[in-house]
C-alpha cells in the first residue's frame, strides 16, 4: 500500500509541516509508513495547488491520501469539490483523514467482506462530502466575519488598510539598485512580481 500524506497551511507564516509526526504516527498505529509527502502553503479554497496536484499526477491507482483533517485537503466550492472528487477517482485514490474513522477501511486488510466494504465506502463518502461542506462553510464564515470587520471599522475611521512591509521594501530597491533581476529578487526577498514592479515605479 502507497500512502502519499499531503500537508496545507493557508499562509507561508503558518507551519504546514505541524501535523507531519502526527500523520506519521497515525500511519505506524495502522501497520503502515508513509512513502511520500507534499507540502505547500496555499489556500484550501483553491483547487488548483501546486503540491496537491503533484501528488495526484504522482499517484497510482489504489494509493491512499492521508491528511490530517479534511479541511487541510479542501475548502473548495461545490463546482470544484466535485471535481477535485472526480479526479480522485479516475485514479481510484482513497482519501483517509484522521478525523474521519470510516475511511480507515482504506488502510485494512481485504479481510472484511465485499457487502461490508462497500456499505463502509459509501458511509465514508457520505462524510466526506459533509465534512467538505462544512469546511467551506467555516471558510465563507470567516471571510464575511473579516469583511464585516472591515466595515465597520471604515464606518468608525479606524480602518488603516494593509501595512506596507517597510522592510522588505527596503530589501527590493537595494536588490534593484544593485541590478539583480526580478526573478532574483523574488527568491532573495520572498516577495511578488507585481510588489517589485511597484517599489521599482517608488525608486524610479
Amino acid at each position: 500500500m502507497f500512502i502519499r500524506a499531503y500537508l496545507r497551511a493557508s499562509t507561508k507564516e503558518q507551519d504546514a509541516k505541524r501535523a507531519k509526526n502526527e500523520l506519521i504516527q497515525f500511519a505506524t498505529d495502522h501497520g503502515h509508513k508513509i512513502a511520500a509527502f507534499y507540502v505547500e502553503n496555499e489556500s484550501g479554497a483553491t483547487l488548483t495547488r501546486p503540491q496537491l496536484m503533484q501528488l495526484i499526477d504522482d499517484a497510482h491507482e489504489g494509493d491512499v491520501i492521508l491528511v490530517e483533517q479534511i479541511d487541510r485537503l479542501a475548502r473548495l466550492n461545490q463546482a470544484d469539490w466535485d471535481t477535485l472528487k472526480r479526479m480522485l477517482s479516475e485514479k481510484k485514490l482513497a482519501v483517509v483523514s484522521k478525523e474521519l474513522p470510516t475511511s480507515y477501511i482504506a488502510l485494512q486488510s481485504e479481510s472484511s467482506t465485499e457487502f461490508m466494504s462497500s456499505v463502509l465506502q459509501a458511509i465514508n463518502s457520505m462524510m466526506l462530502d459533509m465534512l467538505a461542506a462544512i469546511a467551506r462553510k467555516d471558510y465563507e464564515d470567516r471571510r464575511n466575519r473579516q469583511m464585516q470587520g472591515i466595515a465597520r471599522a471604515k464606518t468608525e475611521g479606524k480602518y488603516l488598510g494593509r501595512r506596507k512591509d517597510t522592510e522588505k521594501r527596503k530589501i527590493i530597491a537595494s536588490l534593484l539598485k544593485f541590478g539583480h533581476s526580478y526573478s532574483e529578487i523574488q527568491v532573495t526577498a520572498k516577495c511578488s512580481r507585481q510588489l517589485i514592479a511597484v517599489v521599482a515605479k517608488e525608486v524610479a
